[in-house]
C-alpha cells in the first residue's frame, strides 16, 4: 500500500460515499485510477466493507455492555457460532488476561442483557461492565499517520 492507496483509504474512512470525482481530487489521480486501486484494495482485503455508522440508543438499545467470560479451548467453536447467531453481539475477541473473550454487546433493557449473561453461563464464569458514557467512540485507522502526514 503506497501513500496514495492511503488518501484513498483515508478519503473513504471518512465518507465511504464519497464520489470517485472528489476521491481523485484529494489523491491527484483520474477517476478511473482511482477506481482500479479501489478494486485492489478490495480483492487484497484491505478494505473490508463500507458501512453506515448508527446511534444505538436511537433504535432502542440503551444498555451497551462489555461481558468479560472465561472459555474453555474444547467450547470455542461452539461459543463462536453463538456468539455470531446472536445479533446483540456487536464484537467478540479472544484476549489475554484473567478473561479468555472479551464480548461487546447491546440490548434494550438491563433484564435482557441479564438473561443473555444467564445463557453465557454455561461457558463459564462472567464479569459485566456496563458503559455509562462513550467519550472516545469507535473510530477507524488513522492510515497516514505511518507516514507522518497527521491532518
Amino acid at each position: 500500500m503506497d501513500d496514495i492507496d492511503k488518501k484513498i483509504v483515508k478519503e473513504l474512512q471518512n465518507n465511504a460515499r464519497a464520489s470517485l470525482k472528489n476521491i481523485a481530487e484529494t489523491a491527484y489521480l483520474s477517476s478511473p485510477a482511482v477506481s482500479a486501486r479501489i478494486e485492489k484494495l478490495e480483492r487484497e482485503k484491505i478494505i473490508t466493507g463500507y458501512h453506515a455508522a448508527v446511534d444505538s440508543r436511537k433504535l432502542g438499545y440503551h444498555i451497551t455492555a462489555f461481558v468479560s467470560l472465561d472459555v474453555s479451548s474444547a467450547d470455542k467453536i461452539r461459543f463462536y457460532e453463538d456468539m455470531e447467531s446472536i445479533p446483540n453481539v456487536l464484537e467478540c475477541n479472544c484476549v489475554t488476561g484473567e478473561y479468555s473473550m472479551l464480548v461487546k454487546v447491546a440490548f434494550p433493557s438491563t433484564m435482557e442483557l441479564d438473561l443473555f449473561i444467564g445463557q453465557l453461563q454455561k461457558y463459564g464464569k462472567t464479569s459485566t461492565q456496563i458503559v455509562f458514557s462513550t467519550p472516545v467512540g469507535p473510530r477507524d485507522m488513522d492510515v497516514m499517520a505511518e507516514i507522518g502526514e497527521k491532518e
